[in-house]
């Protein structure tokens, strides 16, 4: 069952905090969930080393039956360990990563999705579904329109004070989930599975390489996964590429990071 897999960072100057793999039993992509500059994570390490070593993690834990949950429970635990003694595994601006897992198990595909990267299915009969976790857009929107501040510095909709009021709601009840050094963020992933005779493919993507569509709003899901599929994952990463280029001058869709990093693994059946 062949794998298609291209990524690319943000900056060449930085380190790539995206994690992808296949191999014959799934595939794993994570996205690295950092701070902004200055804001104490509690822990000597970056979303890049984490990535990397929860996904060998993850990768490992694909074979076997185990429910996907615990593979993924088991792997931040894992991963945890890691850390050395002057960490802070309770900060929650720590590292941290989103999560799609994909596996093979007979005549099925089984899935987990956790916070914002995305899997695509197209199905034989040629519709693509987008298998979301919406919590953290959900709670963008909440605080984009929260009401003005009476008084402070900033006003509530302010980009720094969205900035605190998310990092608030990580890894809480009624926030958003990330894969952290908590476990119990495992139970909050989105799982299913679907039938593979009635699959035509997929594509797991972060969000770097989904802002065609949710960022710049110049494709439909089915135009995403239409590109990937059909001239390959790196041919998505530049079209988003291109899009950011073009708002380099009036930074009208990009007014945080110009280039995220961005990953795309699609498969087909042989």
């Amino acid at each position: 069952m062949p794998f298609l897999l291209a990524t690319e960072p943000g900056r060449p100057d930085r380190d790539n905090e995206d994690f992808a793999a296949a191999t014959p039993d799934g595939a794993v992509v994570l996205d690295g969930v950092g701070a902004p500059h200055g804001v104490d994570v509690g822990c000597a390490h970056g979303a890049a080393w984490y990535t990397h070593r929860l996904g060998g993690l993850l990768v490992a834990g694909l074979a076997g039956g185990r429910p996907l949950r615990d593979v993924l429970a088991e792997a931040i635990t894992t991963a945890a360990s890691l850390h050395g003694p002057g960490c802070d595994l309770g900060n929650q601006d720590g590292p941290s990563a989103t999560v799609v897992l994909v596996r093979f198990a007979g005549d099925r595909l089984e899935h987990l999705v956790l916070c914002d990267s995305v899997l695509l299915v197209e199905d034989t009969g040629g519709t693509v579904t987008a298998i979301r976790d919406t919590r953290l857009d959900d709670l963008r929107r909440e605080l984009a329109a929260a009401p003005p501040a009476a008084d402070g510095p900033e006003p509530a909709t302010g980009p720094h004070a969205r900035g605190r009021g998310i990092r608030a709601r990580r890894n809480v009840p009624g926030g958003f989930w990330t894969a952290g050094a908590d476990p119990r963020a495992s139970a909050e992933a989105l799982t299913g599975s679907l039938p593979l005779d009635g699959l035509a493919g997929f594509a797991a993507l972060t969000d770097g390489a989904t802002r065609g569509v949710e960022l710049f709003g110049s494709q439909t899901w089915r135009d995403c996964y239409a590109l990937a599929a059909g001239d390959g994952p790196a041919a998505l990463i530049e079209h988003v590429r291109a899009l950011e280029r073009e708002d380099a001058g009036p930074r009208r869709y990009t007014p945080g990071k110009l280039h995220d990093d961005a990953t795309a693994v699609i498969w087909s059946p042989a």
